[in-house]
């Protein structure tokens, strides 16, 4: 066969005689989608030619086509249409991926190869929009998807997770994607088998922006400061930061979040030692629930009262975390949530004014004292009792109406907004167990959900809704009293019968008076 010299030529050339390019950005095909080709190919012939280069005087690389040219050897053809032009191998590689991403059914990965096969040809962001009619938005969140972790990019090419999951993926680092992906899946059970769920798009996001992306506006140091962490800088020139990257995290353009957890810990971490060495005096609270850490500063929960600014509601008034006291002092968050952040608490066991009743216990307070703080004491006994009542005659007056599956996905979203106190509660009221040591409240109702049947799932759904976090206590007490409206539960017969059996176990105590000791009765000395 003679060698082509021309620039460019229509010809019908043996299949033998051509090749795919390796830089074809496809390289999956679908058999299926093939078959169907070649089936049309044998009826109707390849209706628009390969788009070949030469290679040699009897070669011919595939710029365009590879695909035609598969369905053709399926078919049985001998040869097939082309056009022969002459091509550098940049233009070559140019014009195969152009070409190919104009196709709908390139994947989304294989397409961002694309995208940055052509990136690395010099080509601007603007510059491949414009070439493949995609806007520079579009051309971002693609070419993340090349900097898919391996274990992400195999599960996204095989399918197990949607382009919605791998594009919030592609936006973390590598270190996180793999934990990320974890999130997007759910154990079933069904016939005594574990069988992985994908959970939808928007659990990921949150899952992500809870755990991953953290708000800058709310760190505890400075993220001007390029000292503080030197070897990640400041966090204004971050590139890990989303308000650097305005095109890829367009949805998040109001929040400046930080995408490194670790990056932002280790700046907590150096900004409460930079806070602690510049001020040793500074006391040092721990905000988890539990005992700190052996060998740790850190004073625990239940050791001191953390003092609130402003004006107090008319509940409020006697509380004692909005009391001032000469023991009054600056403490910073070492253990727990919160860390880094500072607060002015007491910390003074013999404070009269936030330790009442260590103080009394020293001093002997009088009777009236005494009697005034087991009344209150008792009150918020008997309306924490009431309103557990009043919240399980409403679980039990709930209807079962949704199907299984979307009220399960409704209470796993609303239970993860709860702290372990309310998950306590939720436990508590559906008898779920006890966790094991070391294992969270969450895990045991995680597992519980699942295999509960449709009325437990509608009761958790209306209970979680009263017990959602961000509320005070007047507002809690309100919501409460809504929703025994709404279900048309008499409340006051349930407060009339938590008072009777509080009554009646306050009546079978034994008086102090009876449970004085006896005095001794002297012997008489034999006579």
């Amino acid at each position: 066969m003679a060698t082509v010299t021309v620039q460019s030529e229509y010809r019908d050339l043996p299949l033998e005689s051509l090749v795919e390019s390796p830089a074809n950005p496809r390289k999956t095909f679908d058999q299926e989608m093939l078959t169907e080709l070649a089936n049309s190919i044998r009826a109707q012939g390849i209706l628009s030619p390969l788009l070949v280069r030469p290679l040699g005087e009897q070669t011919y690389e595939i710029v365009a086509g590879a695909r035609r040219y598969r369905a053709a050897q399926l078919a049985g053809l001998d040869y097939a249409p082309v056009r022969i032009v002459e091509l550098t191998d940049a233009q070559a590689l140019e014009t195969g991926i152009v070409e190919n991403l104009q196709r709908r059914d390139v994947h989304p990965l294989e397409e961002a190869q694309g995208f940055r096969a052509l990136l690395n040809l010099e080509y601007s962001v603007e510059q491949i929009g414009a070439k493949t009619a995609k806007s520079p938005t579009y051309v971002m969140a693609r070419l993340k998807l090349t900097e898919l972790a391996p274990a992400v990019a195999d599960a996204f090419t095989k399918d197990q997770i949607a382009l919605g999951h791998a594009l919030l993926l592609a936006k973390l680092p590598p270190a996180q994607q793999q934990e990320a992906l974890a999130s997007c899946f759910q154990e079933q059970f069904a016939n005594g088998k574990a069988k992985p769920i994908l959970l939808p798009v928007g659990h990921l996001r949150q899952w992500i922006e809870r755990n991953i992306l953290l708000d800058l506006a709310a760190a505890p140091f400075s993220k001007e400061d390029a000292a503080l962490l030197p070897e990640a800088g400041s966090c204004l020139e971050c590139p890990k930061r989303t308000g650097h990257n305005a095109v890829l995290f367009a949805e998040l353009s109001r929040v400046d979040r930080c995408s490194d957890p670790q990056c932002y810990g280790a700046k907590v971490e150096a900004h409460v030692k930079l806070a602690i060495a510049a001020r040793p005096k500074l006391v040092q609270i721990s905000t988890a629930y539990g005992q700190p850490k052996e060998g740790s500063a850190a004073i625990p929960r239940n050791k001191y009262v953390p003092l609130r600014d402003g004006k107090p509601e008319k509940h409020q008034r006697d509380w004692p975390e909005y009391k001032t006291c000469r023991y009054m002092t600056e403490a910073i968050v070492t253990e727990g949530t919160e860390k880094g952040e500072t607060y002015k608490v007491c910390a003074n066991p013999e404070c009269p004014v936030h330790h009442p009743n260590r103080q009394h216990q020293r001093n002997h307070a009088d009777a009236a004292s005494k009697a005034e703080q087991e009344k209150r004491r008792r009150e918020e006994v008997l309306a924490q009792a009431t309103g557990l009542h009043v919240l399980k005659a409403i679980s039990d007056a709930v209807p079962v109406r949704l199907m299984k599956r979307d009220l399960l996905f409704l209470a796993q979203r609303l239970t993860v907004m709860l702290d372990e106190r309310r998950l306590a509660i939720l436990i508590r009221q559906h008898g779920m167990g006890k966790a094991k040591d070391g294992e969270a409240p969450a895990k045991l109702l995680e597992s519980f959900l699942p295999r509960a049947d449709e009325s437990t799932l509608g009761r958790i759904l209306v209970e979680s809704a009263i017990l959602l976090p961000g509320h005070n206590q007047a507002d809690t007490a309100k919501i409460l009293r809504d929703a025994a409206h709404l279900y048309k539960v008499d409340v006051d017969a349930i407060t009339a019968k938590v008072r009777q059996e509080f009554a009646a176990k306050e009546k079978a105590k034994p008086s102090k008076a009876l449970r004085k000791p006896e005095a001794k009765v002297a012997k008489k000395p034999a006579a």
